[in-house]
């Protein structure tokens, strides 16, 4: 796992999220996470649908957020989970040894390292800066991705008001997959910001 993890905003308007997803896959996403805390189960059920065949069109590995109940029904590629959900090694129980099953850490080493050991395929480090979508305090250390590189075993995404540029020097100390949501769904050209962020690991 390695790239653009592209992470989808509180839209109800599902025409216009499958529009800018699609760009942005077309611009190289590595993974597809649905997040939308706000909508109701009907909705979340429809827009989920329609981005998992959007993503599977792809090759992509489509993830949801926080819903088991909605990543088994619909047979996703995993799903993610916040430090204050369920717990990973539970979470990892209900869905199977095969499933994608990632886990918030934000600024803990400790976190990361227990989540691996109850079976999370990666870890989640951030915010490491202010953002537009998401509202928490900004104190990871940047450094926290060198020390997950040399000690631990699963990949690492960087999240939290993330830009092409403030990125880099993450990516540059290890960060394997940095996750986007305002960088790329209010972008201008969305296929060319994700292309951006890509580009980031081949530099």
């Amino acid at each position: 796992m390695q790239g653009l993890y592209l992470v989808t905003p509180d839209w109800d308007d599902t025409r216009k999220l499958l529009e800018i997803t699609e760009l942005a896959l077309k611009g190289g996403v590595t993974l597809l996470q649905y997040r939308h805390k706000t909508a109701d189960a009907a909705l979340r059920r429809e827009q989920a649908e329609c981005l998992q065949a959007l993503a599977k069109s792809y090759q992509c590995p489509f993830i949801i957020n926080d819903y088991i109940d909605l990543c088994m029904e619909l047979d996703a590629d995993g799903i993610h989970v916040g430090g204050t959900d369920m717990a990973v090694a539970d979470v990892r129980k209900a869905i199977g040894p095969q499933k994608i099953l990632g886990a918030s850490c934000y600024g803990s080493l400790e976190m990361a390292h227990a989540a691996e050991a109850a079976g999370a395929s990666y870890v989640a480090f951030g915010g490491f800066y202010p953002s537009k979508v998401k509202k928490y305090p900004v104190t990871t250390d940047p450094m926290i991705v060198a020390h997950w590189k040399e000690q631990g075993k699963v990949p690492s995404c960087v999240i939290g008001g993330m830009t092409k540029e403030n990125a880099a020097p993450l990516v540059r100390n290890g960060a394997d997959m940095v996750a986007a949501i305002s960088s790329i769904y209010l972008a201008g050209d969305p296929q060319a910001a994700a292309r951006a962020f890509v580009n980031l690991f081949a530099e």
